[in-house]
């Protein structure tokens, strides 16, 4: 067995919160080949550490924070870091990016993976260097938000350590985390732009384990390319296409994308019962509004020259500077909702991520909640801020959701659970899948994200099967081919998430499938000799081990492999994809053909052959 070339630092670190201690392992060599990194050894840390019947909020499950093999190299981008653990909206394995100069960081400890099990017996923070990690008691971070949070933690690790300040990087959870909100997020502030691990719950999930923060003093370990020459020259290459390929997010962010999808009808309105507004409504909360009224600057993460982040301002309001809301924000906040004030949108937004809320599961169990209201299914006495359009409304079911104060204790549980409590005829507005609330691209509209949200391993999330080819023509309105088309850009994706490359930098600079460029850089990167079809391999064995993980749990089979009821049983009413949807039997018919392809079981559970051909067969029952 060869040794792992020097693009690892090769150790694990396990956290024991109980007691304070830690442990160190090395990583096999083999498991390097065969996971890669970052969303791959997320989810063997998952699989290897928490128990089939473990609830997300036991101390038994474990939040894992991993990076990637190309973090720190001269590959574009490779500045994000992933999050792995049991999600408490799906009680299935989840992994959550987010970017900033934290996994940078990490990388500099020589730990690809920091591991917390177990929970801390006072509210605390985790402080990890080179050597491992304390626990140290914090108790009056509580109700702090992610912000104020942060900030704070980076001066008491700096004066713990006796380090610089830069050298210091902290992720957070807020109110939300620590109330156990089920969409809590983390959020991580950087001096170059904020990283937030969005969706799943990774911030009730460090809340159920008592701790507020993590933070990362950085280390001496600097991952050094094989060929480094040769990796140079690749990413070189394909700058030009790189920056050209990105100038919608260059000049408005993900925000950009409001208007042209709008155009298509496939932008979901008041909890997706039509999938277009008005065009003044949607130039209003456009990028093209946000970056000619609001913006104040550009941000951007670790070794990127995009710049795809911004600031916003909006004077006598109070936001003096704000994260610009992302375009899945715009859609689970303003256009869901019926919310076209931006300025209002922009406070709920930011409220939200002071407060550490998931903004596409909140905003989406707002609009499922409005429309309950509409259907007389919840009344004013519930709340009085279940009108569609409600702008004061919106930012303040925000601060209640985070504080489960009133019903805000209720959208907190999520829209699934809340349709659980209410009549049976509510699961007929849900929006979301498998416990997760759909992003914003069209289940109804695009045919590779109905079967793609359908068998995600995550539920509702756009980074399991990917929009981007779809918006370009492929596989958006047919069904022919398209579950092969989903199941390998679900290779894609965890490929990307386990090299940890921003997905905006992989599509627009490297490919939007698995091709020869990945191969080649991959190879630079340890000396390895993959082949392409083994590279995506790779990431069709990441996948394949975060199915198993969620069969074992129980949460991943054919009868959960669906979509919502108006995906399925109600066309796009009006405009350009009018008379769109995705009929059961249509989605059925789709199944068969992605297991085949897959070489699951019928009932779509990975055959022991299967797992074998992926050299997992020790994973096979």
């Amino acid at each position: 067995m060869s040794d792992l070339p020097p693009v690892y630092g090769g150790r694990v670190l396990h956290v024991h919160l109980d007691d304070g201690t830690h442990e160190i392992e090395s990583i096999d060599p083999a498991d390097a080949r065969r996971f890669l990194g970052g969303n791959g050894f997320a989810a063997k840390a998952v699989h290897e550490s928490v128990p089939v019947d473990a609830d997300p909020f036991d101390p038994e499950n474990v939040l894992a924070f991993t990076v990637g093999p190309m973090n720190g190299t001269p590959f574009q981008s490779t500045s994000r870091g992933v999050v792995g653990f049991v999600s408490p909206q799906t009680n299935g394995f989840f992994d959550s990016t987010f970017g900033g100069t934290f996994p940078r960081a990490q990388k500099t400890t020589g730990f690809e993976s920091v591991v917390l099990h177990g929970s801390a017996d006072d509210l605390s923070y985790v402080h990890v260097d080179e050597d491992g990690a304390e626990v140290v008691s914090a108790a009056d971070l509580s109700g702090l938000d992610t912000y104020e949070t942060c900030a704070e933690v980076e001066s008491r690790a700096v004066e713990h350590a006796d380090a610089d300040a830069e050298d210091v990087h902290v992720i957070a959870a807020g109110p939300a985390g620590e109330n156990l909100v089920r969409f809590a997020c983390l959020l991580h502030d950087s001096e170059m732009r904020e990283g937030v691990a969005g969706r799943g719950g990774a911030g009730a999930v460090l809340g159920s384990k008592n701790v507020k923060a993590v933070a990362i003093e950085e280390g001496d370990f600097r991952p050094d390319p094989v060929a480094d020459g040769d990796l140079r020259e690749l990413a070189g290459g394909r700058m030009g296409p790189l920056m050209a390929e990105t100038e919608m997010l260059q000049d408005y962010g993900t925000s950009g994308l409001v208007n042209p999808i709008n155009e298509m009808g496939k932008l979901g309105r008041r909890n997706n019962r039509v999938e277009q507004a008005p065009d003044e409504d949607a130039e209003a909360i456009s990028g093209e509004r946000l970056r000619e009224e609001y913006v104040t600057e550009d941000t951007t993460c670790a070794n990127c020259a995009v710049a795809c982040g911004k600031h916003v301002t909006v004077e006598g309001e109070g936001i003096t500077e704000a994260k610009i809301p992302e375009f899945e924000s715009l859609f689970a906040t303003a256009t869901m909702t019926d919310v076209f004030d931006i300025e209002r949108v922009m406070e709920a937004n930011d409220r939200c991520d002071r407060l550490g809320m998931d903004t596409i599961s909140w905003g989406v169990t707002v609009a499922f909640a409005r429309e309950c209201h509409d259907e007389g299914l919840l009344s004013d006495d519930d709340s009085p801020h279940l009108g569609f359009g409600d702008a004061d409304g919106l930012v303040e079911l925000a601060r209640q959701t985070a504080h489960r104060e009133g019903f805000g204790d209720r959208l907190a549980e999520g829209s699934f659970r809340l349709a659980a409590d209410l009549d049976d005829e509510a699961e007929r507005y849900l929006h979301g899948v498998k416990g997760l609330e759909f992003a914003a691209h069209s289940p109804r509209g695009l045919k590779g994200m109905s079967i793609g949200y359908a068998t995600a391993t995550r539920g509702g999330s756009h980074h399991d099967t990917r929009p981007t080819l779809q918006y370009d023509g492929e596989h958006d309105e047919t069904t022919e081919g398209t579950p092969e088309f989903a199941a390998r850009t679900q290779h894609f994706t965890a490929l990307g998430d386990s090299l940890t490359q921003c997905r905006f930098v992989s599509e627009g600079g490297w490919g939007k499938r698995v091709t020869d460029r990945y191969r080649d850089a991959i190879n630079a990167a340890t000396g390895w000799d993959l082949s392409t079809d083994e590279v995506e391999r790779i990431g069709e064995r990441v996948y394949n081990l975060e199915r198993l993980i969620n069969v074992e749990r129980g949460v991943a089979r054919r009868e959960t492999d669906t979509l919502s009821h108006r995906v399925m049983h109600e066309p796009i009413p009006d405009g350009p994809a009018e008379g769109m949807y995705c009929p059961p039997e249509e989605l059925d018919a789709m199944l068969d053909e992605y297991y085949a392809f897959r070489g699951w079981d019928d009932d779509g559970v990975p055959t022991a052959e299967r797992l074998d051909a992926l050299g997992m067969a020790e994973l096979a029952d």
